[in-house]
């Protein structure tokens, strides 16, 4: 059997006590929100607080992995700029947008391209970005990576080859 999900709107249908999950359930990030604000406790069936299961990378993890394992770090050598997809996903909040391209602007790098979704109180943010000069991918990766954190936002920064890598057809 598949996993099952709990969603905002499970959670405001439920009323009131706890919400028993089992470990092939997985509560999304807009539940526990929910749940949080009106007072709901997701346990386990056992009793113990919920735990986000790890994920399942599907039959074919290994391979992959070991694809990407081989692929180069990203250089600078003979390109006019390298290519960064910034990505940042959380709860919404004045500012955010700033916090980032600060710290892109600082860093030396410029966005090409961005688009950005509110679904209810989360975002989700895509900005393809471009280093230039002495900019250090590393570093803005770091640097990134940093920001918001966990009650708040996540950050993650991927050189370009490698999502494209990811999301080829």
């Amino acid at each position: 059997m598949g996993k099952r999900f709990i969603t905002a709107e499970d959670v405001r249908r439920h009323g009131s006590g706890p919400i028993l999950v089992d470990d092939q359930t997985i509560v999304t990030p807009q539940a526990a929100h929910a749940a949080q604000a009106a007072g709901i406790a997701i346990q386990s069936v056992g009793g113990a607080p919920y735990q986000e299961p790890s994920p399942d990378r599907g039959p074919d993890a290994p391979r992959a992995s070991g694809l990407l394992s081989k692929m180069p770090e990203p250089d600078r050598e003979g390109a006019a700029g390298t290519g960064v997809i910034v990505t940042a996903v959380g709860r919404n909040r004045p500012g955010i947008l700033a916090e980032i391209t600060v710290a892109l602007g600082e860093a030396g790098a410029s966005v090409v391209d961005i688009s950005q979704r509110t679904v209810e109180a989360f975002f989700h943010l895509v900005l393809t970005v471009e280093l230039r000069g002495e900019t250090d991918f590393a570093g803005l990766k770091q640097r990134l990576d940093c920001l918001g954190g966990k009650d708040d936002y996540t950050v993650r920064t991927m050189h370009e080859g490698v999502f494209r890598f990811m999301h080829r057809v």
